[in-house]
């Protein structure tokens, strides 16, 4: 995480310039008490505009990118310059090279790296960045893959904007990275293996959630209709692919921290119990919506107090498209 660490109230405090008491009914009911930023608070509002924000993407997120991997390395028990595959994602700024190709001198890559760079997926890229390194790890079970995520919202925001997508935005996501390290060949490493993986991308859904990208850089499309596109499709989702991998109970539920109407929606669908959804809660509260960070901090969440051996998770993320995507998880 980013060092710089803020309540809501001292965001809301700073941010109230552009919207006002509006802004401040927004924050009361986003579910975070607190978030890490990638600059100072008082920086943002002296920023010029999209290039030196987007500067300021890449000086921090080679940062957090290189203490993530390094750290996710660290306790894998391998060093980076055995990694095989690198994917990263992002889709809070824009990078060529991309992230991981200005990471491989720093991490020590060994030269014929192969290199996935992801862009777009937002929110869902977390949980689909997983299941394509293990798609990639079943041809090629002998490797090493690792997903880096890096997300810094807060340089996206809009100042100009009091439109209510941008006052929602502003008031839930936070800054943070993320790194998973995958083995095709290991069943008994230290964490769960990937059963199996699932997409699904609804029709007519395309203008629920994204960017509308240009002069002054990420302007937020948010639709109302999350919440409820989640209740309506991601029961049959979840339901069907379990029984197609004939999985009876599930016992952790990593799920990506949309917003508290999108995880009460969540809730609601599937009739998880009150506490199922615990960690997902705590991530929000207290880092905000990471976008493609927030399921693998939740995913970390569970490691550290993982289910018994033999007990399934699921990891489900909806983002961009609109989609969903799930990975059946098994201790």
């Amino acid at each position: 995480m980013p060092r710089h660490v803020y309540t809501q109230d001292q965001v809301v405090e700073e941010l109230r310039r552009f919207g006002g008491s509006v802004f401040a009914r927004f924050a009361s009911t986003s579910g975070v008490d607190r978030r890490h930023l990638a600059l100072p608070l008082e920086r943002y509002a002296s920023l010029s505009g999209f290039t030196e924000a987007n500067d300021a993407f890449i000086e921090v997120a080679l940062d957090l990118g290189e203490r993530a991997i390094t750290q996710a390395c660290a306790r894998a028990g391998i060093s980076p310059g055995r990694i095989d595959l690198i994917a990263s994602t992002t889709v809070t700024g824009l990078a060529v090279p991309s992230l991981e190709a200005r990471l491989a001198g720093r991490l020590g890559l060994k030269p014929d790296v192969k290199r996935l760079p992801l862009f777009g997926l937002g929110c869902v890229a977390g949980a689909a960045g997983a299941a394509r390194l293990h798609d990639y790890l079943l041809a090629f079970p002998d490797h090493i893959a690792v997903l880096l995520a890096v997300e810094l919202c807060s340089l996206t925001v809009q100042r100009r904007d009091q439109a209510p997508a941008n006052l929602v935005a502003s008031s839930l996501f936070g800054d943070g990275a993320a790194a998973v390290v995958m083995t095709g060949g290991d069943p008994d490493g230290d964490g769960p293996q990937v059963v199996a993986t699932r997409s699904r991308l609804y029709p007519d859904t395309r203008d629920v959630m994204g960017w509308d990208i240009g002069t002054d850089g990420f302007r937020i499309v948010l639709s109302t209709e999350v919440a409820p596109i989640a209740e309506r499709f991601l029961p049959d989702d979840v339901q069907g692919f379990l029984k197609d991998e004939g999985v009876e109970q599930v016992s952790a539920w990593i799920c990506h921290p949309g917003g508290p109407k999108v995880i009460a929606a969540i809730e609601r669908g599937l009739g998880l119990p009150a506490t199922a959804l615990d960690r997902t809660r705590d991530s929000l509260r207290y880092k905000g919506n990471l976008s493609s960070v927030s399921v693998l901090d939740v995913l970390g969440a569970t490691m550290r107090d993982p289910p018994r051996a033999g007990e399934y998770g699921l990891m489900m993320a909806m983002g961009p498209g609109f989609c969903s995507e799930l990975v059946l998880l098994r201790w």
